[in-house]
């Protein structure tokens, strides 16, 4: 008995040498691109001013109970509709969260990222990616002031990267001072002393760490920072020593180097140097300022981040690229052997004996994007002295519109900006603290729905507050300015309500 399949061709909707499947394609990226092209331009607002409610009425019906086959010149209409209610991140009032503007060298990358569609798991899938994303991963660990020992690995980004980092302190503090092999033996019966030293205005993210790795979130000790928002060295060492009073088991400091809300940098040589006294893992979460490497005016602040046993790098933040992007930088590579793990299938020890290169075994990922490309792309095409250009021109401005905001009887200024974040709050003499409070919080939601700004709201000690995060070298002076008298109208129509 014989059996046979049906030949059906699906050329058309894969990229390959035929000449069906490269029309296809070309018609697909040339809409695609059309279609961004042309919402951009019409777009001269950071966002539609669309609701909630009122943009889910709008995309009612996108997705039937089954879909059917259309051609992509049919649902045009449908795409334009989702690009034209998207925030708009290069336009120079979208100043809400550290989402950047992307490069379009970047966004080249991407498609070919996507077209060749490499998964970073074992060399056989990615040839060229595997040795682009070694050769780029040291370069930045000789950015970082690392030797040769050190090495790394490319991850989705900041929330990834401290993880890791976390992760590997707690199995090196369970391997050296316990002789506890936690990827095998699981955690040890000591892990409820686990502690973890973090300023008090670290990013969320280390206590999801600690969560996710059994340890709690109350295994997170927030040390108080000072009137800059820097974790205080004096507090540290408090802390540690009662710490040990208690039986606890420090086994982690992180440093963070550009808090979330203001930008801050933990003082990085002293937290080393108190780390290596009392024979702790020193963890740099630099998602935000690692950038600042790039400069030749600010690189100074990052001093002492080569000390760091790892370092967190995000760079879908001021390396300008397409979410996600970020690294995982470690000092000693052989540590990475912490979380080593082999498949038969996939990565077997044969390959390493051999020298063929699989980066899983560095990564808590298996099916990764060749990310690298992008990174690369753009360092070729823009070169360290422009990216260090944009940065500091972003310093600049925040700097600048500090002073302005200082300086203003209607606004109260909360930080001396140390990158490019600028909080403060709208604070008329004449208004009560309830008033203050209510329009603060309030002003960011209104001017989005106006589609005039995105901007952000935190808090301080309590009290709402608004910010600026100023990552878009094409945003002004002017831009701003014009936005805080934006603001200060809203505000005082607020306070008639």
């Amino acid at each position: 008995m014989s059996s046979s399949i049906q030949v059906r061709r699906f050329d058309r909707y894969f990229l390959t040498e035929q000449t069906e499947s490269i029309e296809s394609y070309q018609q697909a990226i040339s809409i695609t691109q059309n279609l961004i092209i042309k919402n951009l331009s019409q777009q001269g607002q950071a966002y539609s001013g669309l609701a909630p409610q009122e943009l889910k009425t709008s995309l009612r019906n996108f997705c039937p109970k089954s879909f059917i086959q259309r051609d992509i010149q049919k649902i045009q209409a449908e795409l334009s509709k989702i690009i034209s209610n998207a925030a708009v991140v290069t336009h120079p009032t979208c100043v809400a969260h550290l989402h950047c503007p992307p490069l379009i060298p970047a966004i080249a990358a991407e498609l070919i990222i996507a077209s060749l569609n490499q998964s970073m798991d074992s060399w056989d899938q990615s040839p060229s990616a595997t040795i682009l994303e070694q050769q780029l991963t040291q370069w930045l660990c000789d950015l970082f002031g690392y030797s040769n020992a050190a090495d790394g690995i490319f991850t989705s980004g900041g929330t990834q990267s401290n993880l890791m980092g976390l992760l590997l302190a707690r199995d090196y503090y369970a391997k050296t001072h316990l002789n506890w092999h936690i990827q095998q033996q699981g955690l040890p019966p000591e892990a409820s002393q686990f502690r973890i030293l973090c300023s008090d205005v670290a990013h969320f993210t280390i206590r999801q760490a600690a969560a996710i790795l059994g340890l709690g979130e109350n295994a997170v000790i927030p040390i108080e920072t000072d009137e800059n928002f820097q974790l205080k060295p004096a507090n540290l060492v408090e802390n540690l020593i009662l710490l040990k009073q208690k039986n606890l088991r420090p086994i982690a400091i992180v440093a963070t180097a550009g808090t979330t809300d203001f930008g801050s940098i933990d003082p990085l040589t002293e937290l080393a140097k108190i780390a290596q006294d009392h024979d702790l893992w020193f963890h740099v979460d630099a998602a935000y300022g690692s950038a600042l490497k790039l400069s030749q005016t600010h690189a100074y602040k990052l001093a002492g981040i080569e000390l760091a046993d790892s370092i967190t790098v995000d760079f879908h933040k001021l390396f300008y690229q397409p979410i996600s992007c970020g690294a995982f930088l470690l000092k000693n590579q052989a540590n990475f052997s912490l979380i080593k793990l082999h498949a038969d299938y996939l990565n077997p020890e044969s390959n390493e004996a051999q020298g063929i290169p699989d980066l899983v075994t560095k990564s808590i990922q298996t099916t990764r994007r060749f990310d690298a490309l992008k990174l690369w792309l753009s360092l070729q095409t823009l070169g360290i002295k422009t990216f260090g250009e944009m940065i500091d021109y972003t310093i600049k401005l925040a700097a600048a519109i500090a002073k302005i905001i200082a300086e203003d009887p209607e606004l109260e200024l909360a930080n001396n900006p140390t990158i490019n974040a600028v909080v403060f709050r709208y604070r008329p003499p004449q208004a009560t603290a309830t008033e203050i409070e209510r329009i603060n919080q309030h002003i960011p939601k209104q001017l989005m729905l106006e589609g005039k700004a995105i901007i952000a709201q935190t808090q301080i000690k309590g009290k709402n507050h608004l910010k600026f995060t100023l990552l878009n070298p094409l945003t002004t002076l002017t831009d701003l300015k014009q936005l805080l008298t934006q603001i200060k109208s809203l505000g005082q129509t607020l306070q008639q309500v």
